[in-house]
């Protein structure tokens, strides 16, 4: 069953692509969301309404769980459940950059079983099923790992610097580098482009499902700011925040962490 649902995500997200760059570079309405939680556009609903009519048409018995899409507690009753985020990097899509995604997923249980995340501007596409391994294009990924989070290259926004986050009072002097969507920094990981991403805020399913899988079938580990297991489809679908990287380094973030 994962590699079938793989099949259909992919399907899914190159139509989405498709749909989605006949806006980008070009003019569209776009407002903010309610409570600060950031910009909106026609062409994210435009590609959630796509999504949702391919997938849940091909898999109609299965939960629905995206970004744009006002949350059904019966999704809570499946099975199994697509998480999506329609367009991962919103501002990055506004501003005519390359480095936005399409982020989709199946979970069976709370865990993740298939997913991808596809880059329509540079068409790259990652993809992964459980117990299949990770893979961008054909080449199959796997996690890279220094032996000291100092040396590591990792995937962090500024907030992740701040002092209260750490136990010493400052940031280990790990290279930061930043990507605007979450999901591409998760497959950047499983690609082995960086060493790690973190996040400490807390996060959306729906950002990060998709990178999970890819992570874990590359052969690193993902856990939240607490050192617990991610698990999906939750009530609210979000977790304390994330780490992603080998499990030398994410046991050395731990212990470096203030973790409240």
């Amino acid at each position: 069953m994962p590699v079938a649902d793989l099949i259909l995500l992919e399907q899914a997200a190159r139509k989405a692509g498709e749909l989605a760059l006949t806006y980008w570079g070009g003019s569209f309405q776009h407002w903010d969301k309610p409570e600060d939680a950031g910009p909106v556009t026609e062409a994210d609903l435009a590609v959630n309404d796509l999504l949702h009519d391919m997938l849940m048409g091909a898999r109609p018995t299965y939960g629905w769980l995206s970004e744009e899409t006002q949350d059904d507690a019966t999704r809570l009753t499946k099975e199994r459940c697509f998480i999506i985020d329609p367009i991962d990097g919103t501002r990055s899509f506004m501003e005519g950059e390359k480095t936005w995604s399409h982020s989709i997923a199946v979970v069976e249980n709370g865990q993740v079983i298939a997913g991808v995340v596809y880059l329509p501007a540079t068409n790259v596409m990652y993809r992964a099923a459980r117990g299949a391994g990770a893979f961008v294009g054909d080449t199959r990924m796997q996690v890279q790992g220094v032996d000291r989070v100092e040396n590591a290259r990792i995937l962090a926004n500024r907030a992740v610097m701040a002092s209260g986050h750490w136990l010493s009072g400052s940031a280990p002097d790990f290279d930061r580098h930043h990507r605007p969507s979450l999901a591409y920094r998760m497959a950047a990981v499983a690609e082995g482009k960086f060493d790690g991403m973190i996040t400490l805020r807390p996060t959306w399913e729906w950002d990060v499902a998709a990178g999970v899988l890819m992570v874990e079938e590359a052969g690193g580990v993902v856990c939240d700011r607490t050192g617990n297991v991610v698990e999906f489809n939750n009530p609210t679908p979000q977790s304390k925040g994330l780490i992603a990287t080998a499990k030398t380094l994410r046991d050395q973030f731990l212990e470096k962490l203030n973790r409240r």
